[in-house]
């Protein structure tokens, strides 16, 4: 069994995934709270965070997909919804015909730019709070929890 400081590493590592996907239920919660205070009731917190993503890109669908961001069906629902509500623009990529290019409309990029004022307050908070996170280490960590994960995924270390 491998341990660090005594401490058997498998128990860090089962706390720290499901603190992971905790944090990720509590983020979408904060969403879903910044949506009501903007009176956004048309589209859910995933979706949000789905634009967010995209940010200012035009991007292929195809693409968003490969980030790891979304899978299937489920991406393929929401940006549906997403390009029916108005927040996203669709169209046929023009260099490669099959492909489906993706941008938010101007609907869209107001709702993120009110989401990163968002941002901006819950990461004062965190700042600001007794006593401070260090986002730039904890940030530093998730990376390469991420590079590790991801190389297993690819190489199956």
């Amino acid at each position: 069994m491998v341990t660090c400081k005594g401490v058997p590493v498998v128990e860090d590592y089962h706390e720290m995934t499901r603190l992971i996907e905790r944090l990720h239920r509590r983020f979408l919660d904060v969403l879903r709270a910044e949506l009501a205070l903007m009176d956004v009731t048309d589209i859910n917190a995933v979706q949000a965070l789905l634009l967010a993503n995209i940010g200012k890109e035009e991007i292929n669908v195809r693409e968003l997909m490969s980030r790891g961001y979304y899978q299937g069906s489920n991406a393929s629902y929401n940006l549906k919804k997403l390009v029916e509500m108005g927040y996203l623009l669709q169209e046929k990529s023009e260099r490669d015909r099959r492909a489906t290019m993706i941008r938010l409309s101007d609907k869209g990029l107001e709702l993120i730019e009110k989401l990163a004022v968002s941002e901006e307050k819950q990461a004062g908070m965190l700042a600001n709070s007794n006593p401070s996170p260090d986002l730039e280490n904890t940030r530093k960590a998730l990376r390469q929890i991420e590079r590790v994960w991801t190389d297993y995924i690819q190489y199956g270390m």
